[in-house]
C-alpha cells in the first residue's frame, strides 16, 4: 500500500537498507537509543519476572488463612519488594525504554539530545535492581514497610546494623530516581527541539504527547520523593528525628512529600500506556483517531490535574476537613480528560474494520479493564467511601486494574506491535493470542475478587486473614498462578520469533506513524535524510488491512 500522508525526502531504495547491529552492542555501552531502548526493555522484563515470582509467593501464602508458607517478616519483605520492583523497575524505566526506541523515530530526529547521558541513565537501572534484591542477604532482610516506606514503620532497625533492607531500598530508589531525572530531561529536550521540518507540536503522535506529559511530571515531582527519602535516611541512619513522632517528628509530613510524587507517577505509567493504546486502536480498526487534538490537550490535562491530588491517600491520615474536600473534587476531576481518550477510543474503532490481532486484542483488553478501574477510582476519591474501604483489599484491588489490567496490557500490546519494526521479523500470531486471553482471564481472577474482599473489611498486607474470605482468595491465588504461567508462551514467542521468525516488509501494518517509513529494523542515524512532515498523523485508509490480518482472512 502507498501512504502518503506523511512524505519524506529520503530514496526508498537507501531508506529501506538494512542496519547491522551486532549484537554484543546490547551489551555494552552503546549511544544509540535504539540499542538504549532495547537494552531498557529486557533487563526491565528480567525484573518484572522476578517481580512476579514474588507475587506468586505472596498469593501462595494466602491460599489459607493460616500464615504458614513464609515467616511473616518474610512476608512482609516480598509485598515490599514485589511493589518496588513492579514500579521502579518494570513499568517506569519500560516505559522510558520504549520512549527512548520510539520517540526519536516518531519525531524525525537521529538520535536522542543527549546520548551519553541516555547511557548513563540505562546503566544505572542495573546495579540499582541488583543492589535492591540483595537486601534479601542482609541481616534482617529486606525493607519491610512497603513500597512507600512509611515512618514510624521504616525507622526500626531491630538488627542495630547501619546498613539494613531499609536503607538499602532507600539508596536504591534514590539510584533510580536520578535514572528517572536523565530521562526527563533527555525526552523534554528531545522533543521540544529535535522534531523534523514540519513537525509541529500538533503533528506528533499521541504516544509522543504523552512521553512529553509524563517526563514533565517526573522532573516537577520526583525531587519531592527524593528529599523524602534522604530525610528518611538521615532519620534511619545518623539519629535526626524529622519523621519520629515521639522525638517531635511528623511522620504525616512524610506522606505529603511522598504521595506528592507517587500520586502523578501513577500517571507517569499511565500516560505512555494511553498513547499506545491511541497508536495501536486506529491502526487496527482502520479510521484515524478520533479528536486527535482533544486526545493531545487531555494528556496535558491529566499530568497537570494530577499535582493536585495526592492528598486523597491521606484521607484517613487526620487530614482536615477543607482539605478532604478540596482533593476529593480535585480527584474526581481527573476523570474528565481521562473521559475525553476513554471517549476518543471509542469513536475511534466504532464503526471500523477490526482486525482482531494480539497488540489489538492487548488494546482493546486494556481499555476496557482501565474503564473498570477507573469507576473504582473514582469511588475511592469520595471521601466517605475511601474511609470505609481504606486499607482493604479492595485498594489492591483498584490499584492492580490500573497498573497492572491497564498498563501492563499495553505494554504487550506495544511489544507485540512494534516487534517487527525493532526486529524486522513477525512474531507468533497464535502464541500471541495464546497468551492474551491467559493474561486477560488471569488478571480478572486475580484482582477482581479483592474488591468484594475488600468491601467486606479484608486488610491488606497480612499473611493471615479470617477464615471466610478464603474462597475469594482462592480464586485470587489460583488466578495468580495463571498469570505466572501466561509469560511463558509469550517468551516462546519472543525468543523464538526473533530467531526463526517470518522477515516482514518495512511496515506490515500498513500504518501512518513516522517511525513506519524507514527500515525495520532502523539504520543507525534511523533516516538517511531528515524526513518533512507536511500532514497530520492517523491518516487510514479504511479499505487497507494489515499483511498480516490479509494473510489470515
Amino acid at each position: 500500500m502507498t501512504n502518503n500522508s506523511i512524505p519524506i525526502t529520503d530514496d526508498s531504495e537507501d531508506r529501506n537498507s538494512k542496519p547491522d547491529t551486532n549484537w554484543r552492542e546490547y551489551f555494552s555501552f552503546s549511544t544509540d537509543h535504539k540499542v538504549i531502548g532495547v537494552q531498557y526493555m529486557v533487563t526491565t522484563f528480567i525484573f518484572f519476572l522476578i517481580g512476579g515470582l514474588l507475587a506468586m509467593i505472596i498469593r501462595g501464602e494466602l491460599l489459607t488463612p493460616e500464615s504458614d508458607l513464609v515467616d511473616r517478616s518474610l512476608y512482609n519483605g516480598l509485598f515490599t519488594l514485589h511493589g518496588t520492583v513492579m514500579i521502579f523497575l518494570w513499568i517506569i524505566p519500560f516505559n522510558a525504554g520504549l520512549a527512548n526506541y520510539l520517540v526519536p523515530l516518531m519525531i524525525g530526529a537521529k538520535d536522542m539530545a543527549f546520548p551519553v547521558l541516555n547511557a548513563i541513565a540505562f546503566w544505572i537501572i542495573p546495579p540499582a535492581g541488583i543492589l535492591l534484591l540483595s537486601s534479601f542477604l542482609v541481616q534482617g532482610g529486606p525493607a519491610q514497610a512497603g513500597w512507600w516506606s512509611y515512618p514510624p514503620i521504616s525507622l526500626q532497625n531491630p538488627t542495630g546494623y547501619p546498613i539494613n533492607g531499609e536503607s538499602i531500598w532507600i539508596l536504591s530508589v534514590m539510584l533510580l530516581g536520578i535514572s528517572s531525572i536523565m530521562g526527563g530531561v533527555n525526552f523534554i529536550t528531545t522533543i521540544v527541539w529535535m522534531r523534523a521540518p514540519g513537525m509541529t507540536f500538533f503533528r506528533m503522535p499521541i504516544f509522543v504527547w504523552t512521553v512529553l506529559s509524563a517526563q514533565l511530571l517526573q522532573l516537577i515531582c520526583l525531587p519531592s520523593l527524593t528529599g523524602a527519602i534522604v530525610l528518611l535516611f538521615f532519620d534511619l541512619t545518623f539519629g535526626t528525628n524529622f519523621f519520629k513522632p515521639l522525638e517531635n517528628g511528623d511522620p504525616i509530613i512524610y506522606q505529603h512529600l511522598f504521595w506528592f510524587y507517587s500520586h502523578p507517577a501513577v500517571y507517569v505509567m499511565a500516560l505512555p500506556a494511553f498513547g499506545i493504546f491511541s497508536e495501536i486502536l486506529p491502526a487496527f480498526s482502520r479510521n484515524p483517531l478520533f479528536g486527535y487534538r482533544s486526545v493531545a490537550i487531555a494528556s496535558f490535562g491529566i499530568g497537570l490535574v494530577s499535582i493536585f491530588v495526592w492528598v486523597h491517600h491521606m484521607f484517613a491520615s487526620a487530614t482536615p476537613n477543607w482539605m478532604r474536600i478540596l482533593f476529593m473534587v480535585s480527584s474526581m476531576l481527573v476523570g474528565v480528560p481521562t473521559g475525553v481518550k476513554v471517549f476518543a477510543w471509542t469513536a475511534t474503532v466504532w464503526n471500523g474494520r477490526l482486525h482482531l490481532l494480539t497488540p489489538m486484542l492487548f488494546a482493546l483488553g486494556g481499555v476496557l479493564m482501565f474503564v473498570f478501574g477507573g469507576i473504582t477510582g473514582i469511588m475511592l476519591s469520595s471521601v466517605p467511601f475511601d474511609i470505609h474501604v481504606n486499607n482493604t483489599y479492595f485498594v489492591v484491588g483498584h490499584f492492580h486494574y490500573v497498573v497492572h489490567n491497564t498498563i501492563t496490557m499495553a505494554i504487550f500490546a506495544a511489544i507485540y506491535f512494534w516487534f517487527p519494526k525493532i526486529t524486522g521479523r513477525m512474531y507468533g500470531e497464535g502464541w500471541g493470542k495464546v497468551h492474551f486471553f491467559l493474561t486477560f482471564i488471569g488478571a480478572n481472577l486475580t484482582f477482581f475478587p479483592m474488591h468484594p474482599l475488600g468491601l467486606q473489611g479484608m486488610v491488606r498486607r497480612v499473611s493471615s486473614y479470617d477464615p471466610q474470605f478464603q474462597g475469594w482468595n482462592i480464586i485470587a491465588s489460583l488466578g495468580g498462578f495463571l498469570l505466572g504461567i501466561s509469560t511463558l508462551p509469550f517468551i516462546a514467542n519472543m525468543v523464538g520469533s526473533l530467531l526463526l521468525g517470518k522477515k516482514v516488509s518495512d511496515n506490515p501494518w500498513h500504518a501512518t506513524g513516522l517511525e513506519w517509513k524507514t527500515s525495520s529494523p532502523p539504520p543507525r542515524e534511523n533516516f538517511e535524510a531528515i524526513p518533512v512532515v507536511n500532514e497530520p498523523p492517523y491518516h487510514y485508509n479504511s479499505k487497507a488491512i494489515p499483511e498480516a490480518a490479509a494473510t489470515q482472512e
